[in-house]
């Protein structure tokens, strides 16, 4: 059987572009290339282009493929590591399902709502998910940062609602720090959430399923030298100590485990997911729902994977697999 040619998609519309590549590299080391043809596709404002030995090559939008060195190249299967827009928020997601090509992601919806963290954490409340309290704003509409303080009370986090890797995401202390923490936090995304500070354990979980099984990862605990979880402390060496698994009981652990597969099937994920939580007062509370985790060598699912015991390339190859036979059923 001919090999299948995947296009790895990388790059984006956001400050995540440089996420975006670190993962692109990890994914592609971790494809089985005995089994697959892989073509690293670069998604920019400005190209859309394989990358390849050095060389560019324009993608054909209409088909989603490429003449590399004078020779048609259709792509079978996205796999794609996107962090922002254009995939994270389900937008390139509808291209691909315009053209029938099947993709290791969620679909446009499950995309769309992950993306929006007001409304899935929201959405997920009223299945009785436990989340923070939480202010959402727009930028076309007034707010009065005294009446947000008196919703969250200090210390709180603003962040954008869209977006992810802690871009433009504040703690803070006080309420004259609010004002320029939700400016900081709007130039990163048109809406803006002010969430409850909530004490604890960080955690985070990953999984993925298949039509016959569920692979729940082990958990990882997260302690930064950083005030919080930030952008540095997620990407510098030394600013994180992540701990695999968890230190945490085994009940917390196998609830957390078996409340990560219900919102995987609540909100319809596909491919392999990571959510991340805090435990506080002894109860996992949810923060957010990754539905294209990190990838680089370091990231917590390729952690995962490895203190599971398992096989990298064989993830992968079972994701991939699995994506496209669901696809064509």
């Amino acid at each position: 059987m001919d090999r299948r040619n995947i296009a790895v998609i990388y790059g984006g519309y956001s400050s995540e572009e440089v996420v975006s590549r670190k993962s692109a590299e990890g994914v592609l080391s971790f494809i089985d290339k005995d089994k697959y043809n892989l073509y690293p596709v670069l998604i920019t404002r400005d190209k859309w282009s394989v990358e390849l030995n050095g060389s560019t090559w324009p993608v054909d939008k209409a088909e989603f493929s490429a003449e590399i060195n004078g020779q048609k190249v259709s792509f079978d299967f996205a796999y794609i590591t996107i962090h922002g827009t254009p995939a994270e928020d389900g937008i390139l997601q509808g291209y691909l399902k315009m053209l029938n090509v099947p993709h290791s992601t969620c679909d446009v919806l499950a995309a769309a709502v992950t993306f929006n963290k007001f409304v899935c954490n929201h959405y997920l409340k009223s299945f009785g998910v436990n989340v923070a309290n939480s202010v959402l704003l727009r930028q076309s509409h007034p707010y009065e940062v005294k009446d947000i303080a008196l919703k969250t009370g200090f210390p709180c986090f603003v962040k954008p609602n869209a977006g992810g890797s802690s871009f433009g995401v504040t703690k803070v202390r006080e309420l004259s720090e609010l004002e320029p923490a939700i400016k900081k936090a709007f130039k990163e995304s048109d809406e803006v959430i002010i969430e409850q500070f909530l004490k604890g354990t960080e955690v985070t979980c990953g999984l993925y399923k298949t039509a016959e099984k569920a692979v729940i990862f082990p958990i990882t605990e997260v302690v930064s030298t950083n005030e919080f979880f930030d952008f540095e402390a997620k990407y510098t060496p030394g600013k994180a100590h992540e701990i695999t698994p968890a230190r945490i009981s085994d009940e917390l652990t196998l609830s957390i485990k078996k409340q990560s597969s219900i919102i995987y099937d609540l909100i319809g994920c596909k491919g392999i997911v990571r959510m991340d939580y805090i435990i506080s007062d002894n109860r996992p509370f949810l923060l957010e729902v990754n539905t294209t985790p990190g990838m680089t060598i370091t990231s917590f699912i390729p952690q995962q994977i490895r203190a599971a015991g398992m096989d990298i390339k064989e993830v992968f190859t079972d994701v991939i697999e699995d994506c496209i036979a669901r696809h064509k059923g």
